[in-house]
């Protein structure tokens, strides 16, 4: 079993140094990986980035996060992702990594995604400029995950999460004002998921919303903010895949 920590919406300043690190400390007797999903700052900061960067340097599992749109208030999101990577963590923006836990390789394909909607109810790439580059940057970041998980379907891995700030289904933005879930979430990402397939889907953003959701596909989704779980990260369990013989994958190409 693969044991997932993750929470997301930390927003973390210089008053709150120190506030989850005694917490991150125990990660090794319930957690395999660590997942942050984005607002890890409070106005996206090098100051506060430092802080975020203390908090998970060192920590004994791999740490896996994605930016916020809070991470890119102050226009420095490369900043903030260089301050964490120097504490060790894999930030992801279009891309994937695989880690290493225990005797399992689990995957994770990040994006911060962007908003647009649900179906039915989604901005579309039409009129003005500015909101076709509004959409159009939605659908990138969806791109970027789409082939990020295809590139790890390649990896063998045990397991294979979605990563993203901005929600990828509206069952999780439950308890959010029906009138900001265009600013919540976009459909292109779980389009994504259930195209390229994961495992799992993680992402923060919506602060009132509801932990539980799931893909068209049947992908799980978890709203990992903080406000919704509650405790400094929550814990899923993945099983191990069995892994695929080279008899097997003769078979099934034949």
């Amino acid at each position: 079993m693969i044991r997932i920590a993750a929470v997301g919406d930390i927003h973390m300043g210089p008053d709150s140094r120190g506030r989850l690190r005694p917490a991150f400390d125990t990660l090794p007797e319930c957690a395999d990986l660590l997942l942050l999903a984005g607002d890890l700052t409070r106005h996206g900061t090098p100051d506060e980035a430092r802080v975020v960067a203390d908090e998970i340097r060192g920590l004994a599992v791999p740490v896996v996060a994605v930016l916020g749109n809070h991470d890119h208030h102050d226009d420095r999101p490369d900043e903030v992702s260089a301050l964490l990577r120097d504490a060790g963590a894999h930030v992801l923006e279009g891309e994937g990594t695989v880690v290493r836990c225990g005797e399992a390789r689990v995957g994770v394909a990040g994006t911060k995604g962007f908003g647009g909607g649900f179906v039915g109810r989604s901005a579309g790439e039409f009129g003005e400029p500015v909101m076709k580059e509004f959409v159009r940057h939605s659908r990138h970041c969806a791109d970027g995950l789409r082939a990020s998980l295809e590139r790890l379907a390649q990896e063998e891995c045990d397991a294979r999460i979605a990563l993203t700030h901005y929600s990828p289904v509206a069952e999780t933005l439950a308890g959010e004002p029906l009138e900001i879930y265009p600013f919540l979430g976009s459909y292109l990402l779980a389009e994504a998921i259930d195209t390229a397939g994961a495992d799992l889907a993680v992402h923060g953003h919506a602060h009132a919303g509801t932990e539980h959701g799931m893909t068209g596909g049947g992908v799980k989704v978890r709203n990992v903010a903080q406000p919704v779980i509650g405790r400094a990260f929550h814990v899923y369990h993945l099983p191990v895949r069995e892994p695929v013989t080279a008899a097997a994958r003769m078979d099934a190409a034949g």
